[in-house]
């Protein structure tokens, strides 16, 4: 359902107080004392960074401008701190508003994605007389959709195999790629169908921020252990044979882009490299 607002309602202000920087933003609505209707543009240009809001009031239009060629295929991602309160997220274009996240969502920690052709987020403060003791905070990401596995962190993302060219692609670009098996599967009831998959690897061939542990071995062998995220509806489960798994790390979570099995994998990796189209290369001993 989309929802309409006149901002001819609404006073736009510049001249209220805040610290920003390229990718982060920290403002108070106590610089709205006497304007509880203001409105402040928010301009970010980073590929991620965060919003702290004390206080709301009005609202806050929040601008993604990535120092970009084109945001064409980008899509944000903003994740709530969940003791964020006191208002409303919305995507905003041309005064329409459509719900991103209201204070339950937030509440709950919900992660939503929406795609910056759809327009700006409008941050809108709740009607209450008290604010005290009431911060809006969240962090947000921005993810390309050209990259294969990014889509994956959708929750609306459909479950499908990965082409060839994805699969080689995504050993080369993904922020983590290892070899294993699925130890079990937790379902997260408050995470909108999403499970966390445990899995037990051989190999860790790449990862970024350490999502994956090890009690030894060296060289990316021995007993490694983490955790990916997933949509419940793909159907993981323990027992369906060893994969290699791709993907991304979104806010601190290892999430599963391409998954094939590993001898899938191994035959595919083989014959490029045979042609001589492998856009990179992996120690397969």
């Amino acid at each position: 359902m989309f929802l309409f607002i006149l901002f001819s309602a609404l006073v736009l202000c510049g001249c209220a107080q805040y610290s920003s920087d390229q990718c982060s933003w920290t403002g108070s609505g106590l610089t709205h004392e006497s304007h509880a209707r203001d409105v402040e543009q928010v301009y970010l240009r980073c590929a991620e960074g965060s919003l702290e809001w004390l206080y709301p009031t009005g609202a806050v239009i929040v601008n993604l401008r990535p120092n970009l060629p084109s945001s064409a295929h980008l899509h944000a991602c903003v994740k709530p701190r969940t003791d964020s309160r006191g208002a409303t997220l919305y995507v905003e274009r041309a005064g329409e508003l459509r719900l991103l996240l209201s204070e339950a969502e937030q509440a709950a920690g919900l992660v939503r994605c929406f795609s910056l052709q759809e327009g700006a987020l409008f941050v809108e403060a709740s009607a209450r007389r008290d604010i005290s003791r009431r911060i809006t905070a969240f962090q947000y990401q921005l993810i390309s959709t050209q990259t294969p596995g990014d889509e994956s962190y959708s929750p609306a993302a459909p479950c499908r195999p990965c082409a060839d060219d994805e699969l080689l692609m995504a050993l080369c670009t993904s922020d983590f790629a290892v070899r294993g098996s699925i130890h079990h599967v937790e379902e997260e009831e408050d995470d909108e169908g999403q499970a966390s998959v445990v899995v037990s690897l051989s190999h860790v061939y790449r990862q970024k921020s350490r999502m994956f542990v090890s009690s030894g071995g060296g060289r990316g062998r021995g007993r490694w252990t983490g955790r990916v995220k997933m949509p419940q509806r793909c159907g993981p489960r323990a027992g369906q044979g060893e994969f290699l798994f791709t993907g991304a790390v979104r806010f601190g979570e290892a999430w599963l882009g391409c998954a094939p099995l590993y001898k899938d994998f191994i035959r595919l990796y083989r014959s490029a490299q045979v042609a001589g189209t492998n856009p990179c290369h992996i120690d397969t001993d």
